[in-house]
C-alpha cells in the first residue's frame, strides 16, 4: 500500500513538474497558456500543504480558491476548477473584486496586473490558514508562492516563513520543485 501511495505522488509531481515545463506564453502572447498552467499549479497546490485542524471546514465543504484578476484570468482558473479536487473536496473559485475582503478562502491568487492590492489582500488574510499565491516582483513578493517566468516557462518560488505565520506547512514533495525556497531551515 505504501510502495502505491509513493508511485501516486510520483506521478502527481510528475504532472505538476510538466505542467510548469509548459511555454508561458501563447504564440498570440496575451498569456492564455501563462494562465492556464498557473490554475492548473493553483488548483494542485492545496494537495500539497498541510493544513491546520478544521482550516478547510467540515467534511464535504468545496475547496476555495480566490482570484484577483481580470475576468477572462478567473475564468481560466474556473476550466481548470472544474477537473480539480483538494483533499476530496471540489475545488470552486471565486473572482475577487478590488477591495473585497477574502473571506471564506483557502487560497489567494493575486494578479501580476492586480499588484497595487496585493499588499492589502496579503494584509487581510495574514495569520489566517490562508495560502497566498502571487505573481510579483521577485524583490517585493509577498505571496508564500510566487509564479515567476524563466525561459518562457513558469516556475514558482516559496517563502516558508509567510507559510508558517498563518500556520500552513508546505509539503517537501512541493519544496522540491520550486526554483526557490526561502527560510528553508
Amino acid at each position: 500500500m505504501a510502495a502505491l501511495l509513493a508511485t501516486r505522488r510520483t506521478l502527481m509531481l510528475s504532472a505538476l513538474a510538466a505542467v510548469g515545463a509548459a511555454h508561458a506564453t501563447d504564440e498570440a502572447g496575451d498569456g492564455d497558456a501563462e494562465y492556464q498552467v498557473k490554475a492548473a499549479f493553483v488548483c494542485k497546490f492545496g494537495n500539497y500543504i498541510d493544513w491546520p485542524g478544521q482550516a478547510l471546514g467540515a467534511a464535504g465543504e468545496p475547496f476555495r480558491i480566490g482570484v484577483l484578476a481580470s475576468g477572462a484570468v478567473a475564468e481560466e482558473f474556473r476550466r481548470m476548477a472544474a477537473a480539480a479536487s483538494v483533499a476530496g473536496r471540489p475545488v470552486e473559485v471565486r473572482r475577487l473584486a478590488r477591495g473585497e475582503a477574502p473571506q471564506g478562502l483557502h487560497v489567494v491568487f493575486v494578479s501580476r496586473a492586480m499588484s497595487a492590492h496585493a499588499s492589502e489582500v496579503i494584509a487581510a488574510v495574514q495569520g489566517r490558514p490562508v495560502l497566498t499565491v502571487t505573481e510579483l516582483d521577485a524583490a517585493s513578493s509577498a505571496g508564500m508562492i510566487n509564479f515567476v517566468v524563466v525561459d518562457d516557462k513558469v516556475r514558482f518560488d516559496i517563502w516558508l516563513p509567510h507559510a508558517a505565520q498563518s500556520g500552513l506547512k508546505i509539503s517537501v514533495r512541493l519544496l522540491g520543485v520550486a526554483r526557490r525556497v526561502e527560510g528553508r531551515p
